[in-house]
């Protein structure tokens, strides 16, 4: 049985961004793991928290968000 080794985030490199904050170059956008329409709570709350945690555990340390993803749908 073979056996895979997964590429980290890290392997891309680095840029800085606003001259302090440097990020390994691949990011992951949270678009995907949005509701119908790019809009709202994700339809699977629990495989959306699954992929940013395989993502962190990517070493990926920039997720790109914007309200448009989910404006009003985060309950404090």
């Amino acid at each position: 049985m073979s056996e895979t080794q997964a590429i980290t985030a890290a392997a891309s490199g680095t840029i800085t961004i606003g001259g302090d904050l440097t990020v390994n170059r691949l990011g992951y956008g949270a678009m995907r793991i949005t509701g119908p329409g790019i809009w709202g709570p994700p339809s699977d709350k629990a495989a959306s928290i699954a992929t940013l945690k395989r993502a962190l555990e990517l070493d990926v340390d920039l997720i790109d968000t914007a309200d448009s993803y989910g404006l009003g749908s985060r309950k404090s």
